[in-house]
């Protein structure tokens, strides 16, 4: 058994950040709601429990809260945020609307000495994210302050908790992984006994021991969370499983033909390809909401899917063999923007097609095993299991594909257009050697058309939307400063190469507020 800590779940669009964090230290971590009974929290024996953020106000009617005997539990608890106020709160402090709301880049101070910021400086620029702030904690004593915070970072030894107002899970706060890592080992007295190569063998334990002797079918884009998810399936069922990759006909340029080739080189198993691209188109077809587009495509999908498994059951008629399962390289990032999958209050930000898109009369179970992943712990698990770079470290691609990256309706005319611009910006990112560099860099087709003049002539055309943006876990990111003379470059190529687009633009906006994607 790994020691476990626990993380209780308020709501945050950035809860997972945090046992992400813990696993980068070795330790193995669960998410519970903050509705969890005390007796489920306990029963993992954990060598401390995470209270996080969330996006209420404690004094709220029906604010989410937790089991009082969590403190008289003699276990180290971390407070982030709302787990601090709601702390207070229970523990007899006053919470109170600022006068000042504090968001952002923060410089804070610590006060005293304290195992949580053993070895960092006094002096910390920390990312803060509240409306309310606490006026009083009985018992506590002050470790850090900011100018709009007095009570930044408080310990009360009397119920073994150290609480921050500041969120150490992104990235933003300087020192954040760091002071989590403290708090694991200098409070918690953990080990860091797991690591991702035991992810790997116990997933496939629990792939075995889910799929029994029946069949899987996996959508396959080509991208790296659905190639590493084969490879893990292939290691764990071998010829029970079964790769279907479609052409839904909103594609980049050459992605059939490139995804077939590096499939047949590095996975190797059974794969199905399907032309289904003016199936797709053609239910696309007059829709703008950007919602409804990620459904039509979830669904389609897996009718496409259901296809499939009825000709593989026949197939293999003479064995009894049974299709039972659809396997998704699904991640974190993709479930907690589309529900809230803790049970906690979380707001949906967009339903993406392989979580809010899928039918509930599904008929398949879903083998899922990156759903509590983020996209560099797959990368990690592809090089473990013997997977190329050029596999491994493929920028991110949507399910929905170019279907998102054009604003409104869907036409062919509007793929083409788009295909071709996307096609120059990648080759120039890649002449540029910056493909590495970014995150993920997509053209957005956008239904602005604006005045130009070509040739001496009026034209009025479509504008395009350059974004690259830098990430690690693609919950937090930030826009990717590009060299000018590459802009230039791609700007020309993509006015002067492709009919239909007269101006480019680039986005220069951060995640939060915005997200990666425009729809």
């Amino acid at each position: 058994m790994h020691q476990t800590a626990v993380v209780l779940d308020f709501g945050s669009q950035v809860t997972q950040l945090i046992a992400r964090r813990v696993r980068e230290c070795g330790v193995f971590c669960e998410i519970l709601p903050c509705t969890a009974p005390l007796e489920r929290i306990l029963q993992s024996s954990p060598v401390g429990v995470i209270l996080s953020g969330g996006p209420d106000s404690v004094y709220a009617p029906g604010a989410p809260t937790v089991d009082r005997g969590l403190f008289a539990a003699d276990i180290p608890i971390l407070g982030i945020c709302y787990g601090m106020q709601l702390t207070a709160y229970l523990n007899g402090g006053q919470v109170a609307a600022a006068a000042e709301r504090e968001y952002g880049r923060t410089s804070m101070t610590v006060v005293a000495e304290d195992p949580l910021f053993a070895n960092l400086p006094p002096e910390q620029t920390v990312w803060m994210s509240h409306g309310d702030r606490i006026e009083e904690i009985p018992g506590a004593e002050v470790v850090a302050r900011s100018a709009n915070c007095p009570l930044a970072a408080v310990r009360i030894p009397a119920i073994r908790f150290h609480g921050v107002q500041f969120h150490p899970e992104v990235v933003h706060t300087e020192h954040g992984a760091a002071i989590i890592r403290n708090w694991l080992f200098n409070v918690a007295g953990c080990r860091g006994d797991w690591q991702m190569g035991s992810f790997i063998d116990e997933e496939i334990k629990a792939i075995r021991q889910a799929v029994g002797d029946d069949h899987v079918i996996l959508g396959l884009s080509g991208g790296v969370d659905s190639s590493v998810a084969a490879v893990l399936l292939a290691k764990a069922i071998g010829k029970q499983l079964h790769c279907v990759f479609v052409n839904n006909g909103v594609l980049r340029k050459h992605e059939a033909e490139d995804v077939q080739a590096m499939f047949a080189e590095h996975v190797g198993t059974d794969l199905v390809y399907v032309d289904a691209s003016q199936r797709f188109l053609d239910k696309l077809a007059g829709v703008a909401d950007p919602e409804q587009k990620r459904k039509i495509i979830g669904a389609e999908f897996v009718a496409v899917f259901k296809d499939v498994a009825e000709d593989i059951k026949a197939r293999h008629a003479a064995t009894g063999a049974e299709v039972k399962f659809l396997a998704q390289g699904t991640l974190y990032p993709d479930v907690i923007e589309s529900q809230s999958v803790y049970g906690g209050p979380a707001s949906v930000i967009k339903s993406h097609h392989n979580v809010g898109g899928l039918p509930k009369d599904l008929g398949l179970g879903l083998v899922e095993p990156f759903r509590f992943l983020f996209k560099d712990e797959v990368r990690r698990i592809g090089e473990e299991l013997g997977l190329p770079d050029s596999v491994v470290w493929r920028q991110p691609f949507p399910g929905p594909g170019l279907a998102v990256r054009i604003l409104g309706d869907i036409t062919a005319e509007k793929v083409r257009v788009l295909q071709e611009a996307d096609w120059i910006m990648r080759q120039e990112l890649e002449k540029a050697g910056l493909m590495r560099e970014i995150w993920q860099s997509l053209v957005v087709l956008t239904p602005i058309k604006t005045v130009g003049v070509m040739g001496d002539e009026r034209t009025y055309e479509n504008v395009a939307a350059i974004r690259a943006i830098t990430s690690t876990d693609g919950m937090t990111a930030d826009w990717f400063r590009m060299p000018y003379e590459v802009l230039d470059i791609m700007a020309n190529r993509i006015i002067n190469e492709v009919r239909g687009i007269n101006r480019v633009v680039y986005d220069i906006s951060s995640k939060p507020p915005a997200t990666i994607e425009w729809e």
